[in-house]
């Protein structure tokens, strides 16, 4: 029989370094909690066991999604055995989590993580006293260096092989006589294996467990009552401080700490600067700035990113395409067909790929600030500010998932535990630029600004502003309002970046990026292609492809619509719009199709020829527009699986592409009012309107009250 082996532990205790390890895959590692949000599976190493791999809990009480998909695995579905991951460096903390799995009756292995991290602090750890203490094997490892790790598969596989559940760790006399009493209350109500669990979480007032069985709180309130009254605390806050207790018996008997330097840790000291009050948001500004300078560029100076995107480019719009060309005629190939190849295919998504190396450049640089930890210390940054406009901190954690791509980002909302933050950052996270919108972001950057890099993080900054706008709009909605939920999240300590997770972590993002580009931009492209080559007759019309194609007629029947944003009158960019809402890397495909005859003859670019179409104010509200409004499909369906309904996910993806639309004219506007360029009258007049209607929702205290009142009516 095939053995199954559940991995749990904390937020960030090395599970998902773990799992890799043992079973050779290549999950995300992140240094921050909350990086694994549903449950993964594999097969160990050399052996025919199935390995588990939980979202992070810091015990079995769940307050979100996440923690939820923990518990219901381990108390419903009940493994052969758990491997507890705990951080060596916090047992304190940590084994809180452990009592509670040996509560279930599950055989369990602690594995005692981090390790040669406690060899450097010169702290010891009598691990067979430990194991004494808890009841069950422990094997002392390291997720990072794989030291311990055989011991580790072949405990737990004879654990798991053997079935014999652990000895729950006892309290005092007077908590386990209560404890009895009401496990004999549900006795035959509930698996014998888990009766004790049961009863314990009666005693803390667990409502999940309470709301299965709502007669028996009832039948055991006396003895519960004669405890409180005898420990002057609610009956959960007895069982946590009996927890810590225990802990703190168990861990004094066998860890010696060394001596600790006053002054504290290298990383106490570095947080003291990068997490102070006033210095840490304008450090967090000036190294997101530094980043997209040095990938971007400023000016003269070519960013790393940009010099390899302008050779990546250079060759496929100076050497690929006219040697695709030439070949096509060589060999007596179709109209048709080499408008195809090298105008739909290559020229489109070659536009896309070109930006491949800005972006791997990009994640480089996140995937080090994430695996330093750095990021972890942004969230908390952070939530002074999200604080102040309804959200809390933690949903600034999606935020940055987020950044890589929004579909991730979207269902990281898990590890939320207040259900309207959740429901808020599912439908505002992906205001930030992803990696998909970079290129898009470059492209203007390159056409309309000279490449600054700074058009990089002023897009980044909008979208946290329409994030914190968002909060304080939405919360007013009667359906999402309260207050914020409290941000409680562990700090990890700062280390050296494992360039094999960096490697990892570019690597996947980056196929992620080009899987996209070979099938659905490609897809994309090929029928933009179409439409833009044929016209209304279904007649070719080859590279005159600007008079009466079909897809001419569809952008010039709709792109009205845009024309208060300054961008209207081409219809071009309307269609690039459009496609973006399959894949916003579509955008830079589209143009590559769309102007991409036009930029070949004139012989200057991409750019040259959307810096004809656009003023820097209509191109900054194009780009504004385009990152705001609703996101690919793919993250649509991410939305809706974390907003429960396509109602919900509908008023999301209208309130995105209303706030994306009002932002865009407001930028348009006002920047060309600053630079002195032409505007229509009715454009300022219609910007200036929309702007006062977002202070009134800003400012007002109950803007959706008559909403509300028929809502209610209805």
């Amino acid at each position: 029989m095939e053995l199954r082996i559940a991995l749990a532990g904390n937020p960030n205790c090395g599970k998902t370094t773990m799992f890799n390890k043992l079973t050779g895959s290549s999950q995300r590692v992140g240094n921050w909690p909350g990086v694994t949000i549903d449950r993964k599976s594999g097969k160990i190493k050399g052996t025919d066991a199935e390995l588990i791999d939980l979202p992070g809990i810091y015990s079995l009480s769940p307050y979100s999604p996440e923690e939820i998909v923990s518990r219901n695995y381990l108390i419903d579905e009940r493994p052969d055995a758990v491997i507890n991951i705990v951080d060596a460096t916090n047992l304190e903390r940590n084994l809180f989590l452990t009592l509670q799995i040996l509560d279930t009756g599950i055989p369990t292995v602690v594995a005692l993580n981090m390790m040669d991290t406690v060899e450097k602090l010169g702290d010891k750890i009598d691990v067979k006293k430990l194991s004494e203490g808890l009841g069950c094997p422990v094997v002392p490892v390291s997720a990072l260096k794989g030291d311990g790790v055989d011991d580790l598969v072949k405990t737990a596989v004879d654990v798991a092989g053997n079935g014999k559940a652990p000895v729950p760790v006892k309290f005092d006399h007077r908590i386990e006589d209560v404890i009895s009493h009401t496990e004999n209350a549900i006795r035959g109500n509930v698996p014998n294996e888990l009766i004790r669990w049961y009863a314990v979480k009666i005693l803390e007032n667990d409502e999940c467990v309470l709301g299965q069985h709502p007669e028996v709180r009832s039948s055991v309130s006396g003895p519960i009552s004669e405890l409180e009254e005898e420990y002057d605390d609610d009956s959960d806050a007895v069982i946590a401080d009996a927890r810590y207790g225990t802990i703190a018996q168990i861990v004094s008997s066998s860890v010696t700490k060394a001596k600790r330097d006053e002054k504290g840790s290298l990383s106490d000291r570095i947080d003291r600067v990068v997490t102070h009050r006033i210095l840490g948001l304008p450090i967090f500004i000036c190294i997101i700035g530094a980043m997209f300078l040095a990938i971007i560029g400023y000016g003269d100076i070519t960013g790393i990113g940009t010099y390899f995107t302008d050779m990546l480019n250079g060759y496929i719009g100076d050497e690929l395409m006219p040697a695709a060309e030439q070949w096509c005629a060589d060999n007596g190939v179709s109209d048709v067909l080499t408008g195809l190849l090298v105008n739909g295919i290559i020229g489109g998504v070659g536009a896309v790929i070109g930006f491949l190396p800005q972006m791997l450049v990009l994640f480089v640089a996140l995937c080090i600030l994430e695996d330093v930890g750095y990021m972890a210390r942004v969230a908390f940054v952070m939530d002074r500010i999200f604080r102040y406009f309804g959200l809390s901190g933690k949903s600034f954690i999606p935020v940055l998932v987020g950044t890589g791509c929004g579909i991730p980002g979207i269902m990281a909302s898990r590890t939320i535990e207040s259900e309207r933050d959740r429901r808020i950052t599912a439908m505002t996270v992906t205001f930030i630029p992803c990696g998909a919108k970079l290129p898009v972001i470059a492209m203007i950057a390159g056409a309309l600004f000279g490449g600054n890099g700074m058009v990089a993080l002023f897009s980044y900054l909008l979208g946290i502003v329409c994030v914190l706008i968002s909060g304080i709009i939405l919360k007013k909605l009667k359906s999402l309002s309260g207050t914020p939920a409290p941000f409680i999240m562990e700090l990890p300590p700062y280390h050296m970046p494992s360039w094999i997770n960096v490697l990892k972590g570019t690597i996947d993002r980056g196929w992620a990026f080009v899987k996209k580009a070979g099938t659905i931009i490609l897809l994309s492209c090929v029928i933009l292609w179409f439409l833009m080559s044929f016209n209304t007759s279904f007649e070719f019309i080859g590279t005159d492809a600007t008079t009466d194609s079909i897809l001419q007629v569809i952008g010039e029947a709709i792109c009205f619509v845009f024309q208060p944003l300054g961008w209207g009158d081409d219809w071009q960019l309307t269609v690039g719009t459009i496609t973006g809402l399959i894949a916003k890397e579509n955008i830079v495909g589209t143009f590559g199709v769309l102007y991409g005859i036009e930029a070949g003859e004139n012989g200057e670019g991409l750019e040259a020829v959307l810096a004809a179409a656009l003023t820097p104010a209509a191109g900054l509200g194009f780009l504004a527009f385009n990152l705001i409004c609703a996101p690919c499909f793919a993250a649509i369906g991410a939305m809706h699986r974390e907003l429960g309904t396509w109602k919900a996910t509908g008023i999301a993806v209208l309130y995105q592409c209303l706030l994306a639309y009002g932002v865009g004219m407001i930028i348009y506007a006002v920047g060309s009012i600053i630079a002195g360029t032409e505007i229509h009258i009715g454009s300022i007049i219609a910007a200036f309107v929309i702007l006062a209607i977002l202070v009134y929702l800003l400012v007002a205290k109950d803007p959706f009250r008559q909403l509300g009142d028929r809502e209610a009516a209805a």
